[in-house]
């Protein structure tokens, strides 16, 4: 199944915003070091969220401007702004380490983290070939396979915090960053969800 190309910039709007988000993730994946300079990477990872913001607003710009649309005008927006959402939870949970002064992370972030960017990954491979929608069921099976095993590692993570190990302060910090990376997941099962759809209405 073939997409109608009628605006390709939307297509290349979209690969260049999943790149972003990907290289926003990249940043979050740094600051699990314990060594790493932090709030130096919490001030690039600003950068590249309000770069993922000036993409999300030039896609609606141009869909307010375009009278005919590769796909649906609702889908459009919602996956321009599923993959705003993805950032913004990636960016909040950087900003979320640095405010709390976050040392050690628990054992299990690193594994959500891995999760994070194979999604970045191969949402970042996907968005170029919107125009064939029909061919990415590899990438929203395997997305949601992937958020499914984030849900576990999120789980035993939540068990790890609450064994007594850490104090209750520690833990509502710990539980605020964990939560966040764990709704990033949530966002690229968001949207590899809303290409199933776009493939699904234009078969």
């Amino acid at each position: 199944m073939r997409l109608s190309p009628r605006d390709n910039a939307f297509f290349d709007l979209f690969a260049a915003a999943a790149r972003n988000v990907r290289d926003g993730v990249g940043l979050l994946s740094e600051a699990l070091d314990s060594g790493a300079d932090r709030p130096s990477l919490a001030a690039q990872l600003k950068e590249v969220e309000h770069q993922g913001d000036e993409h999300t607003h030039e896609i609606i710009r141009r869909v307010n401007s375009t009278f005919v649309t590769p796909f649906d005008r609702e889908d459009i927006y919602r996956l321009a702004s599923g993959l705003d959402d993805v950032l913004d939870a990636v960016e909040a949970a950087l900003d979320l380490m640095v405010l709390y002064r976050v040392v050690e992370l628990p054992t299990g972030v690193g594994e959500l983290v891995d999760v994070l960017n194979r999604a970045a990954e191969l949402t970042a491979d996907a968005m170029p070939r919107l125009r064939t929608a029909g061919e990415l069921s590899d990438y929203w099976i395997e997305v949601n396979r992937l958020e499914n095993q984030a849900d576990q590692t999120y789980r035993r993570l939540l068990a790890t915090l609450f064994t007594g190990e850490y104090d209750a302060l520690t833990v509502v910090k710990l539980k605020d960053v964990v939560d966040t990376m764990e709704a990033a997941v949530d966002g690229y099962e968001t949207v590899a969800n809303i290409v199933e759809q776009i493939a699904v209405k234009g078969s």
